[in-house]
């Protein structure tokens, strides 16, 4: 083999390994940085089928703790029996299971389903279903809230241990809050 060839080789591939290396590093890097989480609080936002993924769930199974804490939530907002509000989520979550998964680069409508999800509340728990949808504005307006300080507080703690400096901070912030990274809901 020429010497040309070999060096073009050894060239391609350390690329090749350099790539690898910091794809791998960047994927662990994803999966180890925390992101603002949802509170306790339940949402149209954290309802099945929405962009956060979680569904009324919370992250930890059918039913979960978070879950379960809101649809606490939603019960007392409601007036109703916790166990009808996670007996008519549930009913919802089945419902509405999706058969196939998006097409790549596509995601519900998340105005239709939260509209579905009001509805079905209001019929499955006997409830006007203008009071489930502005119960469910309440507690996703809350998340929010409690999204915002939580990423605040890390931004904070970065920019105080020299991680970023405070005008990356912002950076973050304003993006997050403009619906460009973290969520893309735009400050609702």
């Amino acid at each position: 083999m020429s010497r040309t060839k070999r060096m073009t080789l050894a060239i391609s591939a350390g690329a090749l390994a350099l790539g690898a290396g910091l794809g791998v590093t960047g994927m662990a890097s994803a999966a180890t940085t925390p992101t603002p989480t949802p509170s306790s609080s339940a949402s149209a936002e954290a309802t099945p089928g929405t962009t956060d993924g979680q569904g009324m769930r919370g992250g930890h199974g059918k039913g979960g703790v978070h879950g379960a804490a809101q649809a606490a939530e939603l019960a007392a907002k409601l007036g109703v029996d916790e166990a009808k509000v996670t007996e008519a989520l549930q009913a919802f979550r089945e419902a509405n299971k999706p058969t196939t998964p998006p097409a790549e680069g596509t995601k519900p409508d998340r105005a239709i389903r939260e509209a579905a999800l009001a509805k079905s509340l209001a019929e499955s728990l006997g409830i006007e279903e203008s009071k489930v949808t502005a119960a469910l504005e309440e507690l996703q307006t809350a998340a929010q809230a409690d999204r915002a300080a939580a990423l605040k507080t890390k931004l904070d703690a970065a920019v105080t241990d020299g991680t970023l400096t405070q005008a990356e901070a912002d950076a973050v912030a304003k993006a997050v809050e403009k619906g460009v990274i973290g969520g893309g809901r735009g400050g609702h």
